[in-house]
């Protein structure tokens, strides 16, 4: 139980920096301005048609977009830039408690967080489309206006076919939420043990990580090189197993006709990226060295 209290307090003494931090007041503003941004195009086209949206298609076919999810996991870099964070207590947990028992605290505080800012990204959508939304579990004639005649794809909204053929809004929303979280979350890891090497690369790694999934994207990628339509095809297959971009993004996975990974394969590729890099991260604290730099006058 002592542990558990341990635990609890490093996570709680983390949460505490919130308090009136320009950097997280900035990352939630930010992404409040970016879902609306995001969001705006599917309001503007509805009120156009005269139509209305079920209450969470906004987040669908907002962050059922691969660069869409690319912008909001990049906020992430504000959030956990400083992770481990060292502040003045963190002296007081060292005395009392073990580097294990202080990191773990830390990764609890990532879980969490990461969860808290996507719950903030699906609310903000919802509080933008709320004037032209209901909540019956149904898609909206706006939806369907967009899938079914390839409007969507002109003015860059990914109303898929295939997604309104096979699942329904609540169930779709389960899904990329659990997604997005997964790729936060994934990157959240590796920011934590680069941080952990050595002082600021893990924004570095973060960038790198969310530019791995930009190069193997199947549509630059053919633009760049020339591919044909019919080849682009075997690229689309290649790089949605291989990017986990590809993997947090909705529509990139096999329902039943495709050789995509299923969406229990991208849950469990995120939770093992995740906790393979947190494995690291504890091998690593036992010889970090801290450099308490808030504690000098």
């Amino acid at each position: 139980m002592l542990k558990i209290r341990q635990v609890y307090y490093v996570v709680v003494s983390n949460f505490r920096r919130w308090h009136k931090n320009p950097q997280i007041i900035l990352c939630f503003f930010l992404g409040f301005i970016f879902c609306f941004l995001l969001s705006d195009k599917v309001m503007r086209f509805a009120t156009s048609h005269d139509t209305y949206l079920q209450g969470l298609e906004s987040f669908i076919w907002t962050f059922g977009d691969a660069q869409s999810i690319l912008s909001i996991s990049l906020l992430l870099l504000l959030l956990f830039a400083d992770m481990p964070n060292l502040s003045n207590d963190v002296p007081f947990f060292m005395i009392r408690t073990k580097r294990s028992v202080w990191l773990l605290g830390q990764i609890i505080y990532l879980i969490c967080a990461t969860f808290i800012f996507v719950v903030f990204i699906l609310i903000s959508t919802i509080i933008l489309s709320a004037t032209r939304s209901y909540p019956a579990n149904i898609w909206s004639e706006t939806a369907a206006i967009l899938g079914y005649s390839g409007i969507g794809q002109n003015i860059a909204i990914p109303s898929f076919v295939k997604v309104m053929e096979l699942t329904y809004p609540y169930q779709c929303t389960v899904h990329i939420f659990l997604l997005v979280t997964g790729y936060s979350l994934a990157m959240s890891s590796i920011i934590l043990f680069l941080n952990l090497c050595k002082n600021n690369l893990g924004m570095i790694g973060g960038v790198l990580f969310s530019g791995f999934g930009i190069i193997l994207n199947p549509n630059m990628v053919a633009e760049l090189f020339g591919i044909s339509f019919d080849r682009i095809r075997y690229a689309n297959i290649i790089f949605g197993w291989l990017s986990p971009l590809n993997h947090a993004t909705y529509y990139m996975h096999n329902f039943g006709y495709d050789n995509l990974p299923k969406l229990w394969m991208s849950y469990l590729f995120f939770t093992l990226f995740s906790l393979i890099f947190f494995v690291m991260s504890f091998l690593k604290i036992k010889k970090y060295t801290f450099d308490f730099t808030g504690t000098q006058n």
